[in-house]
């Protein structure tokens, strides 16, 4: 034995080889350096790549506030591509001392800047909240000042914003880092999606909302605590004039598909903004509010690049054609036994979540019913590893269809329910094997 000496940490791919080998003790990054040169090259990219998308959807017009989610672990590992994007969108940027640190981030003068300024909407991790207060701290100033330069409204919408909600007695009206309750994680929405406990898919923003209300910054928590406040009037105006939701994935691991957190915290926060949109009178439904996806291993960092920047939907049919969907994936899973029936049967699960949170084409639906359910020898494998996961998936596959995301034919739905009914069965006779 002998001692080992504690390495970075990262991703393979943006890293390289000096995270391998793993299993050793990581550091991970000095947060008062953020983001770092290779991040805010990048960052500043994609906001102008987010601007430019934007700009053509919308007949030239830019989008008064732009919702970005800045979560721990992909700050950590793109050392804080996500903090350089909310910093473009405003129109700032780092200033550090001799030593690298940053000390504060500038606002870039309008003349300089060429367009308004956007607001952002920062949506925070409960790590991100609790490793980055620092962090926090240089964001919210940021945010205090923009509100109150001398600019016009219409160049500077957090400025105008803040106005609107000061006129109406708001407090902090400058408020911008949104969180859950102090030492409380997570926005509850999987939770909800996976018991089925739910009517309305408006009700999973207002349940997203509920859980991120409290504000955070220097001049949050009474009695020199760190802790944030509940600003409820502040998030609904900023949910209001949301256009974009803006998400980054940090690894080729998993994607928005794989985990439940994607559709949780970033769908839901796109439905809570499309409740407060004005109805539609051509649909009869709420204006849709675009969601950009940026994957933090795409594109280089290099001045010349630009950097890939693509529709939720987009991504979301990528995913399913290339992992959920595909054969070999499927098998691969099959192989994998009891484990592998439950990533398909969580992934399921993401996909109603997804649903009814975004858009999810026909397709998905009828392909995963014909490669998870209606093919009999599939259904045998995962019957016979995991009968609670196989029951899992038919049940989604139903409540799909009885929610009015899959439209599927009669004869695929009385299958479908033939097959829930014997693995209701069947799991009650393992449950029952055991006492």
């Amino acid at each position: 034995g002998g001692y080992i000496k504690p390495a970075p940490g990262g991703d393979l791919l943006r890293d390289g080889t000096s995270v391998l080998p793993t299993g050793r003790n990581i550091h991970a990054l000095d947060p008062y350096r953020m983001p770092s040169a290779g991040a805010w090259a990048r960052g500043e990219r994609a906001a102008e790549e987010i601007l430019r998308q934007h700009l053509k959807a919308n007949d030239g017009a830019y989008p008064e506030t732009v919702a970005v989610t800045l979560w721990g672990l992909d700050t950590i590992k793109t050392r804080g591509e996500s903090i350089a994007i909310v910093l473009s969108l405003v129109g700032a940027r780092p200033v550090k001392e001799g030593t690298g640190r940053t000390v504060c981030y500038e606002l870039i003068p309008l003349n300089e800047l060429g367009r308004p300024r956007i607001d952002v909407l920062a949506s925070l991790s409960g790590i991100f909240r609790d490793s980055f207060a620092n962090v926090v701290d240089l964001l919210d100033d940021m945010f205090e000042r923009a509100a109150i330069a001398g600019e016009s409204p219409d160049m500077n919408y957090i400025k105008k914003h803040a106005m609107e909600l000061e006129a109406g007695g708001t407090e902090r009206p400058a408020a911008r880092l949104f969180s859950n309750p102090p030492g409380d994680y997570g926005s509850m929405v999987n939770e909800v999606i996976g018991n089925g406990d739910w009517d309305e898919s408006e009700a999973l923003g207002e349940i997203w909302k509920g859980r991120n209300a409290y504000s955070y910054g220097r001049k949050e928590g009474g009695g020199g605590t760190r802790s944030g406040t509940a600003r409820p009037e502040v998030l609904d105006k900023l949910l209001s004039t949301t256009e974009r939701v803006v998400q980054e994935i940090d690894s080729v691991e998993y994607g928005l598909t794989d985990i439940q957190e994607y559709y949780a915290n970033t769908g839901a926060l796109k439905k809570a903004a499309e409740n407060r949109k004005e109805v539609d009178s051509s649909t009869g439904k709420a204006k849709k509010v675009a969601v950009s996806v940026i994957e933090a291993f795409g594109g280089a960092s290099d001045d010349s690049s630009k950097i890939p920047v693509r529709d939720v939907e987009d991504v979301l049919r990528m995913e399913y054609r290339s992992k959920f969907l595909n054969p070999k994936w499927r098998d691969a899973m099959l192989e994998q036994g009891s484990g592998g029936a439950y990533e398909v049967s969580q992934r399921m699960t993401a996909m109603v979540g997804w649903a009814a949170t975004a858009d999810v084409d026909n397709f998905v639906f009828d392909q995963a019913a014909e490669r998870y359910a209606l093919d009999e020898d599939v259904a045998n494998k995962l019957q016979k590893s995991n009968p609670e996961a196989f029951k899992n998936i038919v049940r989604r596959l139903l409540e799909a269809s009885g929610r009015g995301m899959w439209d599927a034919d009669e004869e695929t739905i009385e299958k479908l329910k033939s097959l829930y009914a014997d693995a209701d069965d069947l799991v009650e006779q393992v449950a029952s094997s055991f006492g």
